[in-house]
């Protein structure tokens, strides 16, 4: 069988107005295509172009969830860091100013573990209402 040549080796060129091209960008980015060429050949071609479905509402409450990961993983790091720190003490004043600094350190781990707790139940009732 002889294999279809499929090197796009022809170029097209078009003006467009700065509203026209907005227009085929938004609607571009709307859509599952990777490329903008590609976008714009399936239109020129009339063949069907899969549009993506956003759920903005998810996506707000994403990123709200990533924000929250992020200050989760923050607070592990500063954690872990202060358990190194106490397998490195021989003396007991240092271990004194450890549990100072440390005691310190988990009044801010809990504030911001109920701080991250409420902002869950926050974004849980505004999903339940959408």
């Amino acid at each position: 069988m002889e294999e279809k040549n499929s090197n796009r080796n022809r170029w097209l060129h078009i003006r467009l107005t700065k509203e026209e091209f907005e227009q085929i960008d938004r609607n571009f980015k709307a859509s599952a295509c990777r490329k903008r060429s590609d976008f714009v050949r399936r239109n020129l071609l009339r063949k069907p172009i899969i549009v993506k479905y956003r759920n903005e509402s998810l996506d707000i409450l994403l990123q709200e969830l990533i924000q929250l990961k992020s200050q989760l993983n923050f607070m592990g790091n500063n954690f872990n860091q202060s358990v190194k720190k106490l397998h490195t003490l021989f003396e007991i004043s240092d271990f004194k100013l450890w549990i100072l600094a440390f005691d310190s350190d988990r009044n801010k781990y809990f504030s911001l573990v109920e701080e991250i707790k409420r902002h869950i139940e926050i974004l849980a009732q505004k999903w339940l209402q959408s």
